[in-house]
């Protein structure tokens, strides 16, 4: 029989997140996915799930769901309080939830996004190959509100027993590799220099688009209006404010500010749990 979780408490933003939508691009279609891709997948690998199953991907104050039948979950990526029923539960660890209780998780105690992954997977309907939810375009389930009832797919066999496993913890100090990027000519000769060697700090402004800084603004030598022009992963693009942008997962796939260096893949996973204020350091790959 199939599992259903209702939704008691939605949280800040909490939505449907996979491995994403790659190879969409040219349709001007996000990657979208889980921004800490490996917090999903080591908390599906403990469920026994293909680590990309989808899973339900929070915003700094958690969520609560109420289950209709027994369920094995997983909560983590950043640290946060777990309850069933009010009764503290593990974090990082396989949990079971009876019929009727419900799951609560928390505030986070440190980063900014948490993951809760369910036995069988969260079953919502897949659009161009993927299940989730992309701010910037629509595409995907909506985020959850109260009262929304995710449906869960078919356990795939037996949970393995609680096992320590080796989770990354938030960034104190977030550090970026960065490469060149195709318009650092825009920009004058100090510019790359003071991008690998000021003080930046995450903005408030930061979303799953993309990880917003504060700091020295970056001098352009070129005036001139930039045409749009293909976006990736990763792009530190540069606004008239001078201010690096990080293109995150739901970020437009063209866009016509200059991008001065580009983030390798690997290294943005800790940007997905860079909260307000932490200290950001541009490192040249």
């Amino acid at each position: 029989m199939t599992v259903r979780l209702t939704t008691v408490r939605s949280g800040a933003l909490t939505t449907v997140q996979d491995a994403g939508r790659a190879g969409h691009a040219h349709l001007g279609v996000p990657r979208s996915g889980a921004l800490d891709a490996p917090a999903m997948r080591l908390a599906n690998r403990l469920l026994g799930n293909d680590p990309d199953a989808a899973v339900l991907e929070t915003t700094v104050t958690g969520c609560a769901l109420r289950a209709d039948r027994d369920v094995a979950v997983v909560v983590g990526g950043a640290p946060c309080p777990v309850t069933v029923d009010g009764r503290p539960a593990a974090w990082g660890s396989p949990v079971r939830v009876p019929a009727g209780a419900v799951l609560d998780v928390g505030t986070v105690t440190a980063g900014v996004r948490s993951y809760v992954a369910v036995a069988g997977g969260v079953a919502a309907r897949p659009v161009l190959g993927s299940r989730s939810t992309d701010l910037l375009s629509g595409l995907g389930p909506a985020p959850l509100r109260d009262g929304d009832v995710v449906a869960v797919g078919a356990p795939p066999g037996p949970v393995p027993l609680p096992v320590a496993a080796p989770w990354t913890g938030p960034p104190a100090e977030l550090v970026l590799p960065v490469r060149p990027g195709p318009r650092a000519d825009w920009f004058a000769p100090a510019a790359l220099r003071t991008l690998t060697s000021a003080a930046y700090r995450v903005s408030p402004h930061s979303n799953r688009i993309g990880l917003r800084t504060e700091g020295p603004p970056l001098q352009r030598t070129s005036t001139g209006e930039l045409p749009s022009e293909g976006m990736v992963l990763g792009a530190v693009q540069v606004p008239p404010d001078g201010r690096p942008v990080i293109f995150l997962h739901d970020h437009p796939t063209t866009g016509g500010y200059p991008v001065i260096a580009v983030v390798p893949e690997p290294a943005l996973a800790a940007a997905a749990q860079a909260a307000v204020g932490t200290p950001v350091r541009f490192t040249v790959a």
